[in-house]
């Protein structure tokens, strides 16, 4: 067992492939078991120019640092030194990465052995129910590493959630004046709030063209929020102009405005205030679970479209006899459709299902507070390897 007469230490290694998603969660993370465990938290990350676009107080130029409370290390190789009293309690290694073999070094000399971790991926897919919290073993030091994998069941890690959440979005939500204030200091108009408000954050190779012709053609007027940097090609394209913050076009139904890129508690308000919510990765993709709005997903891509497995995965538990949604999200994402509708007919369909949409968010929320938080979880079993 963990030394309960001293502050536990944990270190988290992030190495930033996703741009925003890997560090966005290690932050999460980090700030939640700070926060609310009282964890002396020490962040490892390659790539703090990433982390500064979504929480602007990290110096990009600082070696060390302390961010509300976290210790922040730079990592730009595998080089240093380090001994056994370097080493924390709890070492998580997010989506494998490989840690210094100095500091792998000095874990084994450690007695008792820290708790070692690599934090998996999120997935639907039914395997991770059996590689949850596997041993791994080191093959040639006296070291276990163990899996941990996020997930949707009571048989994994559980989703990331902080205490409160659910309560500050429910005041959000129902405060109107809150959303108008939010959505107007990023740029909407009142006349913009009137209509339809969506939120788009994907990847560069989504089909954002033919889902801009079919809102500017659409009967409702809509507007799209895009933080700076997302899809600047297509983006561009529709503005006719460079998608700076307070860039903003209309054609037809549609006005596309850029946005800032918000910090992480500004984009959960972003997702709250929108009515419906394009996401990406992971990090936003369970902001969006939370925000309790219809969402579209779009999947990091891998290889040989492993990634469409991933996808329908999730849909097959998330969006049971949602067909208008499972249809658009395979569409979003570029996985072959018998029969494709256009993108105007998608659309149409998607809102006409939106009540059951909703529904079926309330539904899902309740599955997974009862799966209970990831945090507890993650602590819960690194106390019961030592």
């Amino acid at each position: 067992m963990l030394n309960d007469q001293r502050t536990t230490t944990l270190a988290i290694f992030c190495k930033v492939v996703d741009n925003f998603g890997d560090i966005g969660i290690c932050w999460r993370l980090a700030r939640q078991l700070h926060r609310e465990h009282a964890i002396a938290v020490t962040l490892w990350v390659d790539d703090l120019a990433s982390f500064r676009r979504i929480w602007p107080s990290v110096a990009t130029d600082a070696a060390v640092q302390v961010v509300d409370g976290v210790r922040i290390m730079h990592w730009p190789d595998q080089d240093g030194t380090f001994q056994p009293g370097d080493v924390a309690d709890i070492v998580i290694e997010f989506f494998g990465v490989d840690i210094p073999p100095a500091y792998i070094a000095a874990m084994a000399q450690c007695e008792p052995r820290p708790a070692w971790i690599n934090y998996e991926g999120l997935t639907g897919e039914e395997w991770v129910e059996g590689c949850h919290t596997l041993p791994s073993m080191h093959p040639r030091l006296k070291l276990t590493k163990h899996f941990f994998f996020p997930g949707f069941t009571p048989k994994t890690g559980g989703l990331l959630r902080e205490r409160g959440l659910l309560d500050a979005r429910d005041r959000f939500q129902a405060d109107s004046a809150a959303r108008a204030a939010f959505l107007a200091g990023v740029g909407v108009t009142a006349d913009e709030m009137m209509g339809r408000v969506v939120s788009l954050f994907c990847y560069p190779h989504a089909p954002i063209a033919e889902l801009f012709a079919a809102w500017r053609d659409g009967a409702t007027p809509l507007t799209c929020l895009v933080p700076q940097g997302v899809a600047r090609e297509q983006v561009s394209a529709f503005l006719g102009a460079d998608p700076v913050p307070g860039a903003v076009a209309t054609h037809g139904g549609l006005t596309v405005r850029v946005i800032p890129f918000l910090s992480q508690d500004d984009y959960d308000r972003l997702l709250w205030s929108c009515d419906v919510n394009f996401v990406r990765g992971e990090d936003s993709w369970v902001r969006a679970q939370w925000a309790g709005r219809p969402f579209i997903w779009h999947i990091y891509p891998q290889d040989e479209n492993l990634h469409h497995v991933k996808l329908r995965a999730f849909l097959q538990k998330y969006a049971e006899n949602l067909d208008s949604l499972i249809e658009f999200s395979l569409r979003w994402n570029g996985v072959e459709v018998n029969a494709p509708a256009a993108w105007p007919a998608l659309w149409m369909s998607l809102q006409a299902q939106s009540p059951a949409i909703v529904a079926r968010n309330v539904e899902w929320q309740t599955r997974m507070l009862a799966n209970g938080d990831l945090v507890s979880h993650l602590l819960d079993f690194a106390r019961s390897l030592r």
